[in-house]
């Protein structure tokens, strides 16, 4: 690895999932973050196969699962309290605070974020 370390929202991971190449070809040699939140979202698709499930448990083998703890929930408080966002992308924002690591995400709602940085895949 190259040492770039990225969080990544739950969308693009989606999207690698599917075969996105140009995608995987951003990713490729960049240590990967994601919230535990990211983590269950992938795996909150009704009527995934053995085969999504494999290929998702293989994807997430490559990156660090990060947990919420309390500088987490505090950083989630103050992101809640001046943002109108989703709890989980609230707490995918904190982590990526947390961590000091920018944000890959297909999602324009987290530019609003103040100290967080945004890296938004068009």
């Amino acid at each position: 690895m190259n040492g770039i370390s990225i969080v990544c929202d739950t969308n693009p991971l989606i999207y690698l999932l599917d075969g996105n190449r140009y995608l995987a070809q951003f990713l490729d040699n960049k240590q990967l973050y994601v919230s535990v939140i990211t983590e269950l979202e992938l795996f909150g698709k009704q009527s995934l196969s053995v085969h999504d499930n494999e290929m998702i448990e293989s994807l997430l083998e490559n990156c660090f699962v990060i947990g919420i703890n309390q500088e987490i929930k505090q950083i989630y408080k103050e992101i809640k309290q001046k943002h109108t966002v989703k709890l989980p992308d609230a707490v995918i924002a904190a982590t990526a605070i947390y961590l000091d690591m920018p944000l890959l995400t297909f999602d324009k709602n987290f530019e609003s974020i103040l100290n967080l940085k945004v890296m938004t895949w068009t």
